[in-house]
């Protein structure tokens, strides 16, 4: 390695620390300032922590609680497979849509309390979900994926903001707390059906309880925490007219698109295959624990590479080929391919935010491509889903949507191969 390779290595790999240390918080639309957080004691500091990550819990069952009676809501209200795909696809629009949102309502009312309305729109979201009506089924859908479109954007600001010295920790914390949510719903809604006689409605709106249990732990801190909120005159020009910006968009989008089709389709996927509802949802439940592993490991490997483009192909491979597993090899090894699709998964949902700082010349450029790539990117991934059940819908068979996978993984790949070469986009931050 000659010595330019080696400086520009060594400059790669300080980006994500320096990030760390230069984070924005969503309250502040300008180049923020290092300041001591203000709790009052250790246990307040601790108990803010904790209720950050009981936050991130609630943040995904919406999704998989879904998908594991999707084929009971079917039979019962009459959906069709299209409809279907609209109700898996709606949550994960509303994820690109309302993510804009969240810095706004910070800069105004304070990051808290932001999160507080959150917590209780997306109780009522999942509880209007439980009223055994279509159109609320999809109100209520609707109205939990925006809540949730915004928590997404103001969780890592509130860790990265009071937990400088322990972002790392907190961030693998609640990035934990997201797939176990996710994993819980997937495994646990099917039992708790039963233990409702039944009633697909009721399992549904169940996931309400636990928010609000959250929500009650977070109304003290909430009202209590100052609010601060300024404006200072700043802005990033340049970025939505930057290749490399729109390469790490879309790599953001469609390994997306293959983590909502994982989260809407696979449980009904592997029911069709034979599988018993309990146990499909556990397996989906196993594929988003694995993700964990990766998700806590691939980002600091990456940082150390001199770039990260054959990680990026290599993780899109392995996802496919544990989706195809899933799709096609025998009902006996079906926990193994499971693993599989989760490791390369996790990896691809971890890559693809360390992409957005990796390829940021400094922390108020990275914040704003995050709200590009999060933006365009899950209004790219609501496709997804939705072509799952226009696919079911047309051949009556889940065998075909094997192409859609692939392609979606080509798609990831290529642009995975520009996202992940060693440069910085081509935006910058100006005085106003």
């Amino acid at each position: 390695m000659n010595q330019h390779s080696k400086t520009e290595h060594s400059r790669l790999s300080t980006d994500l620390d320096i990030a760390a240390e230069q984070l924005v918080d969503a309250e502040v639309d300008s180049i923020p300032q290092p300041r001591v957080p203000d709790f009052k004691s250790r246990g307040a500091q601790v108990l803010f922590g904790l209720s950050l990550v009981l936050i991130a819990y609630n943040l995904r069952p919406v999704f998989s609680s879904a998908s594991a009676l999707l084929p009971e809501i079917i039979s019962q209200t009459g959906l069709s497979s299209f409809g279907a795909g609209v109700l898996t696809t709606l949550p994960v629009l509303c994820l690109g849509v309302f993510a804009p949102l969240a810095p706004r309502l910070a800069q105004r009312i304070g990051a808290e309390r932001t999160l507080l309305g959150v917590l209780l729109l997306l109780a009522l979201g999942t509880a209007l979900r439980g009223l055994e009506s279509l159109p609320l089924l999809f109100i209520g859908t609707a109205l939990a994926g925006a809540c949730i479109a915004i928590g997404n954007v103001l969780l890592p600001g509130l860790v990265k903001r009071d937990f400088a010295s322990r972002t790392g920790m907190m961030t693998g914390l609640y990035t934990m707390a997201l797939c176990a949510g996710a994993a819980s719903a997937a495994g646990l809604t099917l039992p708790v059906q039963k233990m409702l006689d039944g009633s697909w409605s009721l399992a549904l709106s169940a996931w309400a309880l636990p928010v609000l249990i959250v929500a009650a732990i977070w109304l003290p801190q909430a009202l209590a925490r100052k609010v601060r909120t300024k404006h200072a005159g700043f802005k990033v020009v340049g970025l939505w007219r930057d290749r490399l910006a729109w390469q790490v968009t879309l790599f953001m989008g469609l390994q997306s698109a293959l983590a909502y089709c994982v989260f809407g389709w696979l449980a009904p996927i592997l029911r069709d295959r034979g599988l018993d509802g309990t146990t499909a949802g556990v397996v989906v439940s196993v594929s988003v624990m694995a993700q964990v592993v990766t998700c806590l490991l691939v980002p600091s490997f990456a940082v150390r590479c001199k770039d990260q483009r054959l990680i990026n192909v290599g993780l899109a491979t392995i996802a496919v080929i544990g989706l195809l597993g899933l799709l096609f090899a025998p009902l006996s090894t079906i926990w193994l391919w499971a693993i599989i699709q989760g490791i390369g998964q996790g990896g691809l949902i971890a890559i693809a935010m360390t992409m957005i700082v990796l390829r940021s010349p400094d922390s108020h450029v990275a914040s704003h491509l995050s709200g590009m790539a999060q933006c365009i990117g899950y209004m790219l991934a609501a496709i997804g889903p939705l072509l799952v059940g226009l696919i079911h819908s047309a051949t009556e068979s889940y065998a075909s949507t094997a192409i859609l996978f692939v392609l979606l993984g080509i798609g990831v790949a290529v642009f995975g191969w520009g996202a992940g070469r060693a440069l910085h986009v081509n935006a910058r931050t100006i005085t106003l």
